[in-house]
């Protein structure tokens, strides 16, 4: 059997073995691949696995000893599923590996937005403590989490690690789901009282086309202008050109991204030089721990496979 990585430099940049994956057949893995050099290196595998590249249907089509494609990933949208369900091509994504780590990423930049943790050290490394007149100050307002609202959009598998991580802060969570999901301790809500009674919104709803801008300037508008936005989901949820307009009037106080709309973003994005905005490189997932939990579920996704009984098969 043939097996090839397209993108595996983010999932193991060095720090992991790829012997688990080599054991199950003839194994190629490329750091990174372009989009025009996927069907040559691709050439006769019965296995793909991907990352960020995309697997278009006339790529897919253009391989015909394809027989499974395995998303190093939970979201799948790189994939044309459809074409790959009209040549019975199998598949997979790898759901909850990295669970811990996105809510850890979510309080990193909420912790960030409420102390401003890195703006002090700077501004203490830059001497302003050693010229100070008293023996503490602080250059932005100091905020407690305990009895602040936090309003999750999407409870989730990661929605809900969030929540619990809240109320160990004594935060009271608000929660807008499609789902009748509820949990303790988390009060279900609409999405507009979701947006103008919480101090932090943190957005956890996979992108669907009905939802993709849905932070935009009328939402925005609903939140309290001492409120953050966290996003960790997908960058498209967001109206960046709104969010920017938002952080720039003074009519919101904070954004912690990871997530934009394009990545890499392009220099002219609006977010990039904004006030009081945050932005971390789509890193979430990317702690060792959770890129070890998912190399382990892309293998036992491909054993799964090879006994007949695919597993987390996202095309039936």
């Amino acid at each position: 059997m043939k097996i090839v990585v397209l993108d595996g430099f983010t999932l193991n940049p060095g720090d992991l073995d790829w012997k688990r994956l080599h054991a199950l057949g003839e194994c190629h893995i490329h750091d990174r691949t372009p989009p025009e050099m996927v069907p040559e290196r691709s050439a006769g595998a019965d296995v793909i696995l991907t990352n960020k590249t995309v697997l278009s249907g006339d790529a897919i089509r253009k391989l015909p000893a394809l027989k499974y494609i395995g998303v190093l990933a939970t979201g799948y949208n790189v994939v044309d599923v459809d074409a790959a369900r009209e040549r019975k091509i199998i598949v997979t994504n790898i759901p909850d590996y990295g669970t811990a780590s996105v809510a850890q990423m979510v309080f990193a930049h909420i912790l960030n937005l409420t102390q401003r943790v890195a703006d002090h050290s700077r501004g203490v490394h830059a001497g302003d403590w050693s010229a100070s007149e008293d023996f503490c100050y602080w250059n932005f307002p100091l905020i407690e989490l305990q009895d602040l609202t936090l309003g999750i959009i999407g409870l989730g598998r990661i929605g809900q690690a969030v929540a619990r991580l809240a109320l160990a802060f004594g935060m009271k969570v608000l929660a807008q789901n499609p789902s009748p999901r509820t949990m303790s301790g988390v009060e279900p809500a609409d999405l507009n009282t979701v947006l103008s009674k919480s101090d932090v919104v943190s957005l956890h709803c996979p992108l669907t086309d009905a939802n993709r801008g849905f932070i935009n300037e009328q939402t925005l508008s609903l939140m309290k202008p001492t409120a953050f936005l966290i996003n960790t989901g997908r960058g498209p949820l967001v109206d960046e050109a709104a969010l920017a307009a938002a952080l720039r009037a003074g009519k919101l106080a904070g954004a912690g991204l990871d997530v934009l709309s394009v990545e890499p973003p392009p220099k002219d994005n609006p977010l990039l030089n904004c006030p009081n905005c945050f932005i971390t490189p789509h890193i979430a997932w990317a702690t060792r721990a959770a890129r070890i939990r998912l190399y382990d579920i892309a293998v036992r996704n491909i054993e799964a496979f090879m006994a007949g009984k695919p597993q987390h098969v996202v095309n039936p």
